[in-house]
């Protein structure tokens, strides 16, 4: 059964989460320096929880910490740089004890050029497996916390392409920074079934996310007016969201009752979306495509990913 929840486009964070006591939780969040990074920390902490953000750059970071613990939350700070192997090692190995809730939220997006990271593509280098590294390297704490979830912010992008498990690296199709992006977004989506899969007997579920339209510095490789005449072309008459709205369904998939149990699955706009067989068949936002949630990609791409990270 699809899953739909009393929740929609324009809900915020806040009102996914109401009523929701998150005391004795541990959550990292990462990206948690800018955009709806922050707004889903900020959440999670004045609900309760004690929030790692999990970032890049460190004094940004302790710029919302210091903003997260005015307001009464109990917050850390710690680097984490996904696209050194070394960053992510140790901050797996830093961490102590359980772990409820990990939001996979930072991101690279349309990098203007093709680069390599230690000879993968750059945005799924990042987006993919810099998280599936961290995600895997922190499976002994999910387990440990008896009922954890992951989140995998994933995009609407993924509609635009499978995973290329042939050319990975663009070494052979022409590289676009749209074309990059997708699929490391499609790869998101197929870690959560994966890891869904595996992890069931460990209480551990994993869901996908698309966020909405939002402006933050995730684009800031993007042509801000070429992308609105996007969105009014595929039909959007809505307003780019909030971050408060943006930050919704990733809070719905971190804690909300409705989703006990639930993993392997997108959701959007705070309800699990529909599956898109076809591109004629979608907006091109809405949706999540059916090679995205195929079990066997998903299988495939974890035997890929571990080899690409050993």
């Amino acid at each position: 059964m699809t899953i739909q929840t009393p929740f929609g486009e324009f809900s915020t964070a806040d009102e996914v989460a109401a009523g929701i006591d998150l005391t004795g939780r541990r959550a990292v969040v990462t990206g948690a320096s800018s955009g709806i990074g922050v707004e889903t920390a900020r959440t999670l902490a004045t609900h309760g929880a004690e929030v790692t953000l999990a970032v890049r750059n460190l004094e940004a970071g302790e710029k919302v910490a210091a903003d997260l613990r005015a307001q009464g939350g109990k917050v850390d700070v710690r680097p984490l740089e996904l696209g050194d192997r070394a960053s992510i090692a140790a901050f797996v190995d830093a961490w102590e004890g359980p772990l409820h809730l990990l939001v996979n939220n930072a991101g690279v997006m349309a990098l203007p050029e093709r680069t390599l990271i230690d000879g993968q593509e750059a945005q799924f280098a990042t987006n993919h497996l810099g998280h599936f590294a961290l995600a895997t390297g922190l499976h002994r704490a999910l387990a440990a916390a008896d009922g954890a979830r992951v989140v995998a912010v994933s995009s609407s992008a993924h509609l635009r392409l499978p995973v290329l498990f042939d050319d990975l690296n663009f070494s052979f199709v022409q590289y676009d920074p749209w074309i990059g992006y997708a699929q490391s977004k499609t790869a998101n989506v197929l870690f959560a079934v994966e890891a869904t899969r595996r992890w069931a007997d460990d209480g551990i579920t994993v869901n996908a996310l698309m966020p909405g339209g939002i402006s933050t510095g995730l684009q800031r490789h993007v042509d801000m007016e070429a992308l609105l005449a996007a969105r009014r072309a595929a039909g959007a008459t809505a307003p780019m969201k909030t971050t408060e709205q943006g930050a919704s369904t990733s809070v719905l998939c971190a804690v909300s009752p409705l989703l006990d149990g639930v993993g392997g699955r997108y959701f959007e706009d705070c309800h699990e979306a529909t599956v898109i067989t076809g591109r004629d068949r979608s907006d091109g936002r809405h949706g999540v495509a059916a090679f995205a949630l195929d079990p066997e990609n998903a299988a495939r791409l974890w035997t890929v990913s571990e080899e690409l990270i050993a």
